[in-house]
């Protein structure tokens, strides 16, 4: 999930992760944030020139001192944005600003910019709350098999979390919508003619952002409706188990909800590699997670993450604003713990309030990639899972696909929420997925959080409690045939 081997000369010393050369974050103070500054999304369209000054004081000073210039703009469209273009940065309302939507910008300055000096130095400034370098983030290597249909269609692994049994109490509501935020799609596959609802293309990454030997494929440069593509499969394999029709493979665990997709990761070759992977600016990700909530997303799917390890300890830790955001807006949030096999910290996953996935075998054993740690909240199957590719199907591997499991069990404890007219909240969401987990299969599973996840138990649970609050559970409903 990161790219430790290039090397990144403008960045702090000591600094292992690698980060755009041309780019920066900047979060102002609260109040601070000039009104003018346009956002992002209409400075992509051309609607809007970015800003080329911001206090007219000591931060412009500072960056034209080692940067010679800059274009600025705010990272964040407002929620409550005029449908006019050219308005995205009004009407940010009192959550926007406080969890600091309505004051990051992100920075384009010249290559050659010794970016992580800067950063330190605008640190210093009392209006600037944090100012880091635009970090990348990568999806994993060797994931996918491509896959005829005669193979194994991957029952066992959805018999595992008891999928049947969850869908004969829940079917899924198709108005829970669920974010994916990730690679782009293949909208035309066969398993999602009603699945996808209208998404977005965050990737703005040039050439010239990418270290030698890094080759950016298909579209990386606008961001606009279409969250379509051609070489990466990552999304497609994560749709496929929350949503799938069960046309040609396992339906989907979310039932019949809809996914937002939201392409935040371009396609990249990386040197020595023949098969593209997913890589994202942290900005490009932390765009399309707001976003994911503002088109109504009510949970989210995270299969991407940063090591902790690799990061400047004086650089703000990445999402932390977005996941803010989302947890004040009432969403539910799932990430991937890692794949490294160890015991590590990977941003979002590691947030309090997310739930951080890890991956088991089909024995029921932790996988020897899944990251561990004390904040893994459950695990779900992730090795050789049969899901959907661009075109297809594919056997997937990582705790990028043991994650949307959860998501789409989330998503079925929404939907029965809704059918039970009871609300539902990611704690008490985060709560029953947790003490209804199946054990592991015996030996080491320390650090892999409280079980298996469990569907159907989770779903029953759910139904306890909402018989409980309404005292002799007179109003309690049944199955998949009521409503």
């Amino acid at each position: 999930m990161t790219i430790r081997a290039l090397a990144t000369p403008w960045a702090a010393p000591g600094e292992r992760q690698y980060s755009l050369p041309t780019s920066l974050v900047l979060k102002l103070a609260l109040g601070e944030a000039p009104e003018q500054i346009p956002a992002v999304r209409d400075v992509a369209r051309n609607i809007l020139p970015a800003a080329t000054s911001i206090d007219g004081g000591a931060i412009d000073r500072i960056i034209s001192e080692r940067a010679g210039g800059f274009r600025a703009a705010r990272l964040f469209a407002s929620a409550h944005a005029p449908i006019a273009a050219g308005q995205a940065h009004k009407g940010y309302d009192a959550v926007e600003q406080t969890t600091g939507m309505a004051r990051t910008l992100v920075l384009r300055v010249p290559a050659g910019t010794p970016i992580g000096s800067m950063c330190e130095a605008l640190g210093q400034i009392s209006i600037v709350e944090s100012a880091s370098p635009n970090y990348v983030s990568v999806t994993p290597f060797e994931v996918a098999t491509p896959v005829g249909r005669a193979e194994d269609r991957g029952e066992a692994l959805r018999r595992m979390v008891r999928m049947a049994e969850a869908h004969a109490i829940e079917p899924g509501d198709d108005g829970v919508v669920v974010g994916l935020v990730d690679s782009g799609i293949g909208k035309d596959h066969a398993e999602f003619a009603r699945t996808f609802r209208a998404g977005y293309d965050t990737v703005r990454l040039e050439s010239g952002d990418i270290a030698a030997g890094v080759e950016l494929l298909g579209d990386h440069r606008r961001n606009d409706g279409n969250p379509e593509d051609r070489f990466v499969g990552h999304g497609m394999g994560c749709a496929g188990i929350i949503a799938a029709d069960g046309r040609a493979m396992p339906a989907g665990l979310g039932g019949c909800c809809r996914i937002v997709p939201l392409r935040a990761l371009a396609a990249a070759r990386l040197p020595g590699r023949t098969s593209a992977v997913g890589l994202g600016a942290i900005s490009d990700l932390d765009m399309a997670m707001k976003l994911a909530v503002d088109l109504g997303a009510k949970v989210i799917n995270m299969s991407f993450g940063t090591d902790d390890a690799a990061l400047s300890p004086r650089s703000p830790k990445p999402h932390a604003d977005v996941i803010d955001y989302a947890l004040a807006r009432g969403c539910i949030l799932v990430a991937a713990s890692g794949n490294n096999g160890k015991e590590a910290r990977f941003w979002p996953a590691a947030y309090p309030g997310v739930l951080a996935i890890g991956a088991v075998d089909a024995e029921r054993r932790p996988a020897s990639f899944s990251t561990r740690g004390d904040h893994v909240a459950l695990c779900a199957p992730g090795e050789q899972v049969y899901t959907t590719a661009l075109e297809g199907y594919q056997h997937a591997t990582g705790t990028s696909f043991a994650a949307p499991f959860v998501a789409g069990a989330a998503a079925l404890l929404v939907a029965r929420s809704h059918r039970r007219a009871r609300p539902i909240d990611a704690l008490t969401v985060r709560d029953i997925l947790m003490r209804t987990a199946q054990p592991f299969a015996a030996g080491d599973s320390g650090g892999c959080g409280a079980g298996i996840l469990d569907a159907a138990a989770a779903l029953a649970a759910l139904d306890e409690e909402i018989d409980r609050a309404l005292g002799d559970g007179a109003d309690a409903e049944g199955g998949a045939d009521d409503g």
